[in-house]
């Protein structure tokens, strides 16, 4: 089909190539992988390609140090568009995780939507059905009406896209300080399964073989939206609206179950979404991973709007298309299956000998690039920055505790910090998404991690995103580690063992010598503690330029972590259960303040270090927690995390609102300041309750794994009573947590009452 008149391309030169994001030397580079001067259309091509979103440029030397296999890995982290799991039975988790922070930023509906359908593809195109979805997400202080308009926004595309797609959104965590205020960051994560041996790949084999795009067609949204993603924040930001996607979930929904049905024919030799570039990065990835080359016609991509050139064309991010390349003789079958779901599909080039990425339009050939020279671990630029420790961090560790004044109220502090935002019951952010579609959840809001059933195995998954920020931002490698270790704990907390993690590393600009160190830091730490959790990465996602002129978002490097839980009656959620439970502390309490919840709320300081972890010691605690639940002695797990003990036990009482249980216990200040031990985040503490008779059994299995275990109390009555410090009615503290969020956006209505 025609696309108008012949357009004319502007000519290439050094400031044209400085104005698209590229340096002066890879300006070069381009002309020596050519032998020639770009046209137009190629430089388009290089820039999205050689961007730090499409190549990792500036990551990926030290994303190649993390445990990128064993474990239970089927393949590679990077080797495919998301990471396998095996979970046995014949079965593989894909899974991952990805960003949309800067379309968030400007376009929060859109750029959240786009973001969910975004990794949904990358499920669905290994031929793994998503069963489940999570978020994290991260925001500047409520009390700014910009991030109150920034949260709804994001909340609504996330719920619409996620609840009209018919994936449920299971878990996820929201996190608000004014570091975030100018640029939000919304990580979306989607889980599927695939029969093991039955995923597709993302590969061009096999001259003559056709290729295809299918689903919508393309239009000028998305436009360079690659680049976008690689650029600070500004006020020109608001400008750029036209690079942030416009999304179906309805379409992507067809496209779902005609590419399933499509892989399962075994006429696909391989397919891959267009997200980030489009038509470039599709068509350049999968020849560069197959070791072949294609020719592509542009005149013969479905359009939208007229007058696209080229390098429009190539570059547009329009959602919900696929490229598919199928075997020759096939096309046809191919074509009924998608044509069957109402979805458009068109033969647009084939699969070549050799190794060009040949690209013609409107009678010329417009690209004659070598995909190799495009792509992340092939010819894309690879760089160590500068690196130097941030100054800020004398300032931090020059915090002493004893400087701080010792509450004479402890009942109003643990209450302040229930309604805090970043302690706060989310129920006002998930109630919007559906979480029940699909029917395979069995613990959403009473675990400490979502429990997906995986029907066909009879088996459940545990899943979890985490990563506290203020931590990272005090000590980059072990806030990082604390990531890793919080995000096992958790799902261990569900009864499940930790099998690996995929990442989404959000940070600011890494030509920042301060930055980069933090990364590289980060980095260092997560590969420390997967390596002891034996939990290798997928593979992710990495972020840069999270700030604006005004500040630097905190080093935020989310967790996702997949566990398994192989018996369903290990399956354990946080609430306390029974009156007369006896409730037990696993670990040690340190009284440690830095970085504190209580620290930033009460005190108004963010200073200190992180807490301290010993990564050998963390992982006895959980195993020995999971060696209680296998022996059926544990009625309930929570873990100690912002808020430390106190809240951790009021979050125990509180549950899902409905049947509150009270406790009364004590605790050993050992010489430590009681707000240090009530509301310090010390890490490797987890919470269990027991039947009384079962007590004794759990002790011994404690002091066998060398874990100091303690009797707190016991669990009953209608108040949290600490002995000597703390003893308030469940229902206030209940009320307090649950309806904080609602208040703060101004939406009393659907904020919880009690009486």
């Amino acid at each position: 089909m025609a696309h108008g008149d012949i357009i004319r391309e502007p000519e290439v030169t050094l400031d044209l190539a400085l104005q698209h994001g590229l340096t002066e030397e890879e300006y070069g580079k381009i002309i020596e992988y050519l032998g020639r001067v770009p046209t137009y259309t190629e430089l388009g091509i290089y820039s999205v390609m050689w961007s730090e979103h499409c190549s990792y440029k500036n990551s990926i030397a030290l994303l190649k140090t993390l445990p990128r296999s064993g474990g239970r890995l089927l393949i590679g982290a990077g080797e495919e568009n998301a990471g396998l799991v095996d979970i046995g039975d014949g079965l593989a988790v894909a899974f991952k995780i990805e960003s949309h922070n800067h379309p968030s930023a400007v376009e929060p509906y859109q750029g959240a939507a786009t973001g969910v359908g975004g990794i949904q593809r990358d499920i669905f195109t290994m031929g793994a059905r998503p069963i489940a979805s999570l978020n994290s997400l991260r925001f500047g202080s409520l009390d700014s009406m910009r991030t109150q308009r920034l949260l709804k926004g994001v909340v609504r595309g996330i719920g619409d896209y996620g609840n009209s797609f018919g994936v449920p959104t299971v878990a996820g965590e929201v996190y608000f300080d004014p570091c975030y205020e100018d640029n939000p960051l919304v990580n979306a994560m989607s889980v599927g399964v695939v029969k093991v041996g039955q995923w597709a790949s993302a590969v061009a084999r096999g001259a003559g073989n056709p290729v295809m795009i299918v689903g919508s067609a393309t239009g000028r949204d998305g436009i360079h939206g690659a680049t976008f993603a690689s650029e600070e924040i500004s006020e020109k930001s608001e400008a750029k609206r036209p690079s942030v996607q416009v999304g179906d979930p309805f379409t992507e929904k067809l496209l779902l179950e005609a590419s399933l049905e499509a892989i399962r024919s075994g006429f696909v030799v391989g397919i891959q979404d267009m997200g980030a570039a489009g038509i470039t990065c599709s068509t350049s990835e999968m020849s560069a991973r197959g070791e072949s080359g294609m020719r592509i016609n542009l005149d013969l991509v479905p359009a939208r709007e007229s007058g696209m050139s080229a390098y429009e064309l190539l570059l547009s991010e329009s959602q919900e298309r696929m490229l598919v390349v199928v075997k020759k003789g096939h096309e046809q079958d191919i074509e009924t299956i998608f044509k069957k779901w109402d979805l458009h599909v068109e033969t647009i080039g084939e699969v070549i000998d050799g190794d060009r990425l040949q690209i013609s339009y409107q009678g010329r050939q417009v690209a004659d690039v070598p995909p190799n020279s495009l792509v992340l671990g092939g010819g894309a630029p690879v760089y160590i920055r500068e690196s130097r420790e941030p100054g800020y961090l004398r300032e931090t560790r020059a915090f002493h505790e004893r400087t701080l004044p010792v509450p004479a109220d402890f009942n109003s502090v643990l209450l302040r910090l229930l309604e805090t935002p970043n302690i706060a019951s989310k129920r006002w952010v998930y109630e919007q998404y559906d979480s029940m579609v699909r029917t395979n959840n069995l613990v959403l809001s009473e675990g400490d991690a979502a429990v997906v059933l995986v029907k066909e195995s009879g088996k459940a998954l545990s899943l979890k995103t985490d990563c506290n920020g203020r931590y990272v931002y005090l000590n980059p490698r072990r806030g990082a580690m604390i990531a890793v270790a919080e995000s096992a704990r958790n799902v261990v907390c569900t009864g499940a063992t930790p099998l690996a993690i995929t990442n989404c590393l959000n940070f600011g600009n890494p030509y920042k010598p301060e930055v980069y160190w933090q990364f590289k830091e980060a980095v260092g730490g997560i590969g420390e503690a997967c390596r002891a959790f034996n939990t290798p990465v997928t593979g992710g996602n990495v972020s840069f330029y999270n700030e604006s002129p005004n500040a630097s978002v905190y080093p935020t490097p989310v967790i996702g972590m997949l566990g398994i839980i192989e018996d369903l009656k290990m399956v354990t959620t946080s609430p306390f259960k029974h009156k007369g439970d006896a409730v037990i502390l696993l670990g040690v309490n340190r009284g440690h303040l830095g970085g504190s919840e209580y620290l930033s709320s009460v005190h108004g300081l963010v200073a200190g270090d992180a807490p301290e972890l010993d990564l050998q010691y963390e992982i006895a605690v959980q195993r020995c927690v999971l060696e209680a639940m296998k022996a059926g002695l544990v009625q309930s797990a929570h873990d100690c995390s912002e808020g430390g003990l106190a809240v951790a036990l009021a979050e125990c009482c509180i549950g899902s609102g409905r049947d509150v249980l009270g406790a009364e216990v004590s605790l050993e200040m050992d010489r430590i300041r009681p707000d240090g031990v009530l509301f310090g985040e010390d890490q490797s503490r987890i919470v269990v309750t027991a039947r009384q008779s079962d007590v004794s059994r759990i002790l011994a299995m404690a002091a066998a794994r060398k874990v100091q275990a303690r009797l707190l109390g016991s669990v009953g009555g209608e108040r949290l009573t600490i002995q000597g410090y703390i003893d308030v009615p469940v229902k206030e503290m209940a009320f307090q947590y649950i309806s904080a969020i609602g208040k703060l956006v101004g939406d009393e209505e659907n904020s919880i009452s009690f009486t």
